[in-house]
């Protein structure tokens, strides 16, 4: 008996099982976020769409403007959403007009005006279930 002949397992058969998991994971995950919105209580979505939209619309914790995809991206599954970011001299909004009964979450964020200019700015979230 060889010492090389111990311990070893097939090329073929670790590459499937690393893809096995990997793939498990992945579909773990998306269906946990398609189900957030049935998880998750009302009062909390807007929090957790203002953390989707700000891990969508940031590059390093820098909100690039414009922010319409952003907001495609990290609206929750029956809900509307919409965004307004703010710095001292510009605006951006994006997404449908906000409704009668909506909930809101204000953060301050710093955002890219410009290549190589970062500003102050506050980030609106507002999310209301569709009708």
């Amino acid at each position: 008996m060889f010492s090389s002949d111990r311990g070893q397992t097939e090329p073929l058969a670790a590459l499937v099982a690393v893809f096995t998991l990997g793939l498990g994971l992945s579909l773990y995950v998306g269906v946990l976020d398609s189900m957030l919105p049935l998880l998750t209580i009302e009062s909390e979505m807007a929090p957790v769409a203002t953390n989707r939209f700000i891990q969508e619309a940031s590059d390093f914790g820098v909100v690039r403007p414009p922010i319409g995809d952003a907001i495609d991206a990290a609206s929750p599954n029956g809900y509307f959403m919409n965004a307004t970011v703010r710095t001292r001299t510009d605006a951006w909004f994006g997404g449908p007009t906000r409704g009668e009964i909506s909930d809101c979450v204000r953060r301050r964020v710093s955002v890219r005006t410009a290549p190589g200019r970062v500003r102050p700015g506050t980030l609106e979230v507002c999310v209301w279930p569709e009708a």
